[in-house]
């Protein structure tokens, strides 16, 4: 089953970059900024401002955050794919939004920084798994998006760079997941120098899970989707708050109730049940898509 295609980050141009293309049965919205699909359970979430390598400014981030919020009430979408259009992932912040938001007060800059903030915490938090699919350059705050989605993977002519110090600046919003997902000690070297890196410097030091040429990256990303949606949706997400909740934490008497706690529920639960249920039974359980069950 293929659910991405690599025509999804080809260059577009004009209006039709901005027009969702809906799954049958829905309507298609309208994004100035993004590109909207949905095909066998998957959201294809596309960046779309090509012209400018897919740059944030404050619309773009208003999109984001109001189509991830609705792909997350969306209980017919199972996992969310995050791509850029065009040669770029994303560039990070828009000069032209850059210079208005250098002309802010304090007020209006604290409102737009925490906008951005809520976008990022959004994808974070997301219940079902998000998977970035990265090519071409990711700086600034595209190092952001590729860090707080649970899964990365990249093409081998990626590169990446936090380069808010060549600017002036700091990478404060996406800080806490690239810090999650990197650690402190390689923060440390990429927010002092704001050097560029290469898609396999990125594996090494964790930002992405898995490497490969170009032409090879939507064959990685259908496959992983395929084991993906064989999961269980509730355990997925309990999974997710699994990990926050556990993350960084002592093993202590109150991680170690709280876990036994979290199983018990689980197991209780109509998904546990099911899961179980189809296992001894020896067959799929019910939250598998069709298409996965076809010879």
């Amino acid at each position: 089953m293929r659910m991405i295609k690599s025509k999804t980050s080809t260059p577009r141009a004009g209006k039709s970059a901005r027009k969702s293309a809906a799954p049958r049965g829905r309507r298609a919205a309208r994004y100035e900024t993004l590109a909207v699909d949905v095909r066998e359970s998957v959201a294809l979430v596309a960046l779309a401002r090509p012209e400018v390598h897919n740059a944030f400014d404050e619309t773009l981030i208003a999109e984001l955050t109001r189509v991830l919020e609705a792909l997350d009430r969306d209980a017919s979408v199972r996992a969310v794919v995050l791509l850029g259009h065009g040669r770029s992932f994303c560039a990070g912040a828009d000069l032209n939004w850059m210079k208005k938001m250098a002309a802010f007060g304090a007020v209006e800059n604290l409102a737009d920084a925490t906008a951005l903030a809520t976008m990022l915490r959004t994808l974070h938090r997301l219940s079902k798994p998000t998977i970035a699919r990265v090519h071409g350059p990711a700086f600034g705050g595209g190092v952001g998006l590729v860090a707080c989605c649970d899964i990365a993977f990249a093409a081998q002519d990626a590169t990446f760079s936090l380069s808010e110090a060549k600017l002036g600046l700091i990478p404060a919003t996406i800080a806490p997941y690239v810090v999650e997902a990197i650690g402190a000690r390689q923060a440390r070297r990429y927010f002092l120098s704001a050097e560029r890196f290469t898609a396999a410097e990125a594996f090494r030091v964790g930002l992405v899970h898995d490497i490969c040429p170009i032409d090879e990256l939507d064959g990685k990303i259908n496959e992983l989707l395929g084991a993906l949606l064989v999961a269980g949706p509730r355990a997925q997400a309990e999974a997710k708050a699994l990990i926050r909740a556990v993350a960084q934490r002592p093993i202590d008497d109150a991680v170690i109730a709280d876990t036994a706690g979290r199983i018990a529920r689980v197991r209780g639960s109509a998904e546990g049940k099911e899961g179980v249920a189809a296992f001894l039974e020896k067959r799929p359980p019910a939250w598998v898509p069709l298409a996965l069950l076809k010879p």
